[in-house]
């Protein structure tokens, strides 16, 4: 009998042992959670025991922070390294796409597992990778959350913990004591967030906002308002200047109001209000053909994309956005920058012989473009990627510089193409109006297919190319607008553009 008790014994002290797991992407502060909770455990007169496994590369440094904890006793006990599948009572994911990750490694079980999670998202390399929305689908994972749980507590913790001027980590550590998972008291959880002495105060007010979730339910954030902050700043006549061009959005159709003035801003911020009037201009050319019996569908598809066409992205406009201060600013608050704490920024370029004669004077780049001597030697001499430290004076002062060259942009080679451009796609795209209004507009979103700089510009434009001549092979069958609309959706499934050759053929095997 005596060694029956002796081989049972060790069983039940098992049964004992908590086991939680913290999952997190860089920069989320799971180690400072994984810290307050071993620090907790000890306090409260338990052995406990934290170790982390790094993840992969495509979460942005996602890792696995397991903590077991136990009683303290006479015995010492041997702790696992790492979690295993059903055999977890506490997860805690700091981003929805860990909180699926959690759910598909085994680690959340509906017969003990407390699962703490924030809604908000991180996205992965292969999510931001994509050309189009390549963004996962959230609402999945919450379904399979709710089933594989025994209890989900699911908020969006880092705008909770953002509004009370902390980080996410205490939030979480508050949904955590809230959750009733430990066996310790509220006042336990807090004397281990001053036990840590940084951040005490803004870290309590975040604890207490998770903990009030967890105890009462998902709290929504107080919104963030934003502001309609004019995008000229400076004398009064460029004040007025604005104004004017707001007037004259008041006359446009009421379902186009709100796009052109968002139109508006996008390319006044990129050049001046005379720009802006042109763009205004522009867009009145395309309300002109267009009815309040198509509710104006077109004339709101062409006041995003002609602010897109006419805002493109050279080299000023970059140089222009990496040397603001909100910019700055933005990045010291990311990064929870203190008072008298130094950042270094360091910018990486890599310009083609393309960009470097599109910011020539027109007809000089024009030349220089033809001239395949001329265009290797450009590629030779700036080809090669750079890294500008801009937390330096004087890369800072060479981009400001270059941000600065709005006044001669006009002027430049890469302006000329993109306003042939320009009238290009909107000749192309309204030729077919008065036979087929909704090919027409499926023509002007295509140009969503144009973006960004370098490599990234010239593949949007071969796609683009494609997708528009497409439209010639289409010219007459009614189901024309659907399949350039489908044509432009696989041309932003992948960046080397494989759907989109497979829906080409598609195309030509029935015209």
């Amino acid at each position: 009998m005596n060694q029956m008790l002796r081989q049972k014994t060790p069983d039940a002290r098992v049964a004992e042992i908590i086991k939680l797991a913290v999952m997190a992407v860089g920069g989320q502060g799971g180690g400072v959670l994984t810290g307050w909770i071993e620090s907790l455990a000890r306090s409260q007169g338990y052995v406990a025991q934290s170790t982390s496994v790094a993840g992969v590369a495509q979460r942005t440094g996602a890792t696995i922070y397991y903590v077991e904890m136990i009683p303290h006793s006479d015995n010492q006990p041997v702790f696992a390294l790492a979690p295993s599948a059903g055999d977890v009572d506490v997860v805690i994911a700091a981003e929805m796409m860990e909180v699926g990750r959690a759910v598909m490694r085994g680690f959340v079980t509906p017969d003990r597992t407390t699962l703490i999670g924030s809604t908000h998202r991180q996205l992965a390399v292969s999510e931001k990778s994509v050309p189009g929305d390549g963004i996962a689908d959230a609402e999945e994972v919450k379904a399979a959350a709710e089933i594989a749980a025994q209890r989900l507590i699911l908020a969006d913790m880092d705008q909770l913990a953002v509004l009370q001027g902390s980080v996410i980590s205490a939030s979480l550590f508050g949904a955590l004591a809230g959750s009733g998972a430990l066996p310790f008291s509220r006042e336990a959880f807090e004397d281990a967030i001053r036990a840590g002495g940084k951040g005490v105060d803004p870290s309590l007010k975040a604890f207490a906002v998770g903990f009030d979730v967890a105890q009462n339910g998902v709290a929504a954030p107080e919104p963030i308002l934003e502001t309609d902050e004019s995008p000229v700043t400076g004398s009064n006549e460029q004040a007025t200047e604005w104004q004017v061009l707001l007037d004259r959005t008041e006359a446009l159709p009421a379902p186009v109001v709100a796009m052109a003035r968002a139109g508006l801003g996008k390319v006044v911020d990129f050049q001046d209000c005379t720009y802006g009037a042109t763009y205004l201009d522009e867009l009145n050319a395309v309300i002109g053909r267009d009815s309040a019996a198509q509710e104006w569908e077109l004339s709101t598809t062409a006041a995003k994309y002609i602010a897109n066409a006419m805002a493109y992205d050279d080299i000023i406009k970059v140089a222009d956005l990496k040397t603001r201060a909100p910019r700055f600013a933005r990045i010291r608050d990311e990064m929870s920058v203190k008072d008298g704490q130094l950042v270094q920024l360091t910018e990486f370029f890599h310009p083609r012989a393309e960009e470097v004669a599109g910011m020539l004077p027109a007809k000089l780049g024009a030349r220089a473009e033809a001239n395949p001597r001329t265009m290797e030697r450009l590629e030779r001499l700036f080809g090669k990627g750079r890294r500008l430290r801009t937390d330096t004076l004087p890369a800072f002062l060479m981009l400001h510089i270059l941000g600065g060259l709005k006044g001669y942009r006009l002027r430049t080679r890469r302006h000329a193409v993109e306003m042939a451009h320009l009238q290009s796609w909107l000749d192309r795209s309204l030729a077919p109006l008065a036979e087929d209004y909704a090919l027409s507009v499926e023509l002007l979103k295509c140009r969503r297919l144009v973006k960004g700089y370098s490599d990234t510009h010239a593949r949007g434009l071969t796609k683009f190319d494609t997708v528009m001549n497409a439209a010639d092979m289409l010219k007459g069958r009614k189901d024309a607008a659907e399949w350039i609309a489908r044509l432009r959706e696989a041309a932003l499934q992948d960046p080397e553009g494989k759907a989109l050759t497979g829906a080409i053929e598609t195309v030509r095997s029935f015209v």
